[in-house]
């Protein structure tokens, strides 16, 4: 594996992990954050759930607009804004003020989500597009265990402001590094045939291609589990449960150790298998997992040793879902990948959305309706891979020569 390889997918995640830093390292100061604006649970989950949401619907802009002026260019102004939503939230006076930054906050973040993907779509198609986007992964799942730790530690030393002020400066870091280690893959000539008319008929097409919407959702679902768990476990963990917020942060952080893992798996199994197989086999093991979670949940175990060690699993096949299907959705779109990317990207978050406030109207302070939510979640994507790739026996494809 070359060091430019290694280079680009290193920039690449650190530019993706920008918006989820914000999250992850913001999800230990959400009772604190409750107690000093004055604002209730709802109102506190509303600054996570309208970051996400502009996070998503922005992608359906930015996308296109790197097609047309380049893949860089979009990613100063998402990174410039970005900074701008991360100094308002850290002054906000009060929860509305909070929610209005964190909104701006998000629409900067979309860059970050959007463009890297058609980056490496740019530079790479099959089972090397699946490799780089595993290592992308990599790097972009560093802030899951990095940053509750880190965010934890800022709120005890400092208060729940710094940590905006934190990724602020993250911001500026990774605005350095685009300027200096990663080159445009954008060429002139293919800017030249891209404009908001292609973006749109780029949009239809997409929108009626039943593969790609497909494998859009499996990922979507996948991912929606994994937001109804960041939205209500620093709650559950924290306030059921009675850990502190570090401990809460190394519990979190067990999870994306098993998700990271595996997702480092994928180029591998995808040369041996093929990327169709790895999808099935890693979302059927994902929805039994998630399963026999909530059953025994729901026959009146309410052990965190038990739900810590299923989810370590669920989360494991979850690493190797998200990967394998992005890549097999983006392949046959080399031309729109922008489009494609930002697509992908907003139907993500807008399920993933969708499933927190679903999620969010039946908590009550125990960890059940979060565990229901991510196993609806996980069984949905089951059902979806086994619509778009068929049954397993037709799923199998031949390894690459």
């Amino acid at each position: 594996m070359s060091s430019k390889f290694l280079r680009v997918a290193v920039v690449l995640g650190l530019l993706s992990a920008i918006g989820p830093f914000a999250i992850d390292m913001y999800l230990p100061a959400l009772p604190s954050i409750g107690e000093d604006l004055n604002a209730g649970t709802a109102a506190v989950q509303m600054s996570l759930l309208i970051f996400f949401l502009s996070m998503g619907f922005g992608q359906i802009v930015v996308g296109p607009i790197s097609d047309m002026v380049g893949r860089k260019l979009p990613l100063y102004a998402g990174l410039a804004l970005f900074m701008v939503g991360g100094v308002g939230s850290a002054m906000a006076p009060n929860i509305e003020w909070l929610i209005a930054f964190r909104f701006l906050q998000g629409l900067g973040a979309s860059a970050g989500m959007a463009v890297p993907r058609a980056i490496v779509r740019d530079l790479h198609t099959g089972n090397e597009a699946a490799k780089l986007m595993s290592l992308l992964m990599l790097v972009f799942s560093v802030s899951p265990i990095l940053a509750p730790l880190t965010g934890s530690q800022i709120i005890e030393s400092f208060g729940w402001r710094a940590v905006f002020w934190t990724v602020t400066g993250a911001a500026v870091l990774a605005t350095i590094l685009l300027a200096t280690s990663l080159k445009e893959t954008r060429s002139v000539e293919e800017r030249a045939n891209s404009s908001f008319g292609t973006a749109l008929a780029g949009y239809r097409y997409l929108l009626g291609d039943r593969n790609f919407l497909g494998l859009t959702a499996i990922a979507g679902f996948g991912i929606a589990s994994f937001f109804v768990y960041l939205s209500s476990s620093s709650f559950i963990l924290i306030d059921h449960y009675g850990l502190s917020p570090s401990v809460y942060s190394v519990f979190f952080s067990i999870n994306a150790v098993a998700f990271i893992g595996m997702s480092q798996l994928t180029g591998m199994l995808a040369d041996r298998f093929g990327l169709k197989r790895v999808v099935w086999v890693a979302v059927t093991g994902y929805a039994t997992v998630m399963v026999a979670l909530f059953a025994i949940m729901a026959s009146g175990v309410d052990r965190l040793d038990v739900m810590a060690a299923l989810l370590f699993v669920g989360y494991g096949f979850l690493g190797l879902v998200i990967p394998t299907t992005s890549v097999l959705a983006m392949e046959e779109h080399g031309e729109i990948a922008g489009t494609a990317s930002a697509l992908m990207g907003t139907l993500h978050f807008a399920i993933g959305a969708l499933a927190m406030g679903v999620a969010g109207l039946f908590f009550d302070g125990t960890p059940l309706p979060m565990v229901a939510g991510i196993t609806l979640c996980a069984v949905i994507s089951f059902t979806l891979a086994k619509v778009t790739l068929g049954r397993a026996r037709e799923v199998v494809e031949a390894p690459a020569e």
